[in-house]
């Protein structure tokens, strides 16, 4: 088996891309194995890693079906809904505070009013 090309951060060759920059461009991997890959240093830690694939390979990105819009606004749906209050808190709730903020910090509330 080969080794994969490693190229600095930003000083990668053309028509490789990243997943990211594949997405941008409306395409995908398609199932491409990995072609090279990016390296980023650091000080006192493993390197960041950016995997590349090639654009020439690529697929477009499958379109949105009626089914899956509907699955994900239930989901996105989900995580805007309070479990603690039941209503719908207009963002996603933080993972870190579990609740809306006004279930989060009810003494707050209390001093608003």
């Amino acid at each position: 088996m080969a080794a994969l090309p490693v190229y600095p951060w930003r000083l990668a060759p053309d028509g490789l891309a990243t997943r990211r920059q594949l997405r941008a461009a409306g395409l995908r991997p398609g199932g491409q194995a990995v072609a090279a890959q990016l390296e980023r240093g650091r000080r006192r830690r493993p390197p960041l890693v950016a995997y590349l694939y090639r654009v020439a390979d690529a697929k477009p990105v499958r379109p949105m079906t009626p089914a899956k819009r509907a699955a994900l606004d239930k989901a996105n749906a989900a995580r805007r809904t309070c479990p603690q209050c039941r209503r719908d808190a207009g963002y996603v709730i933080p993972a870190a505070l579990g609740v809306c903020v006004p279930c989060a910090y009810p003494e707050d509330e209390q001093r608003a009013a």
